[in-house]
């Protein structure tokens, strides 16, 4: 347990590459990422209970914190690299071998439970709140990441958080 837990630690020091490639000078980590994507699951999946709907919050917790721990050993892959390699695969098995017969890897990239499928609308979510926070700082180039915006408006929970996704289109313009 305790090599995991060192593990997981280079996602502190590893950038979000995508934001590395657009010329931010100092972007997130990738662990600045996923703490979020678990604040904004957690807060979403209160949310639908609350609404009455059927979700395992601790579940969403769980898979929302390990949604992108495989990158400690595949990395942040770039678009333009997943041209050349299959990325799904690479952070699959490396998923599997760092937390051995987890189900929860699936869960979200193949959006098999209605709490993985949740993680991947708050990471999502959480990218366009990283943009809108860039440019705010004066960076003008992420356009790419805001095509994001209309899978989240697609998605089975637009009709719960729809406003969270339109408010930040409206405080973008």
């Amino acid at each position: 347990m305790l090599f995991l837990f060192f593990e997981a630690g280079k996602l502190k020091r590893l950038p979000r590459t995508g934001w590395l490639l657009k010329g931010i000078p100092n972007p997130e980590s990738i662990a600045d990422h996923s703490f979020r994507v678990s604040l904004i699951t957690m807060s979403l999946a209160d949310e639908l209970k609350a609404k009455g709907l059927e979700i395992d919050v601790e579940r969403a917790l769980k898979i929302a914190l390990l949604h992108d721990l495989a990158e400690a050993r595949v990395t942040d892959i770039p678009p333009t690299a997943q041209y050349y390699i299959d990325k799904s695969k690479a952070e699959k098995k490396a998923a599997m071998e760092m937390l051995l017969s987890t189900p929860r890897p699936r869960e979200y990239e193949e959006g098999l439970s209605l709490e993985g499928r949740l993680v991947k609308f708050a990471d999502k979510l959480e990218m366009l709140i990283q943009a809108y926070e860039y440019e705010k700082t004066g960076f003008k180039d992420p356009n790419e990441f805001w095509k994001v915006i209309e899978k989240l408006k697609e998605s089975e929970f637009y009709e719960y958080f729809g406003e969270l996704v339109d408010g930040l289109s409206l405080h973008r313009d």
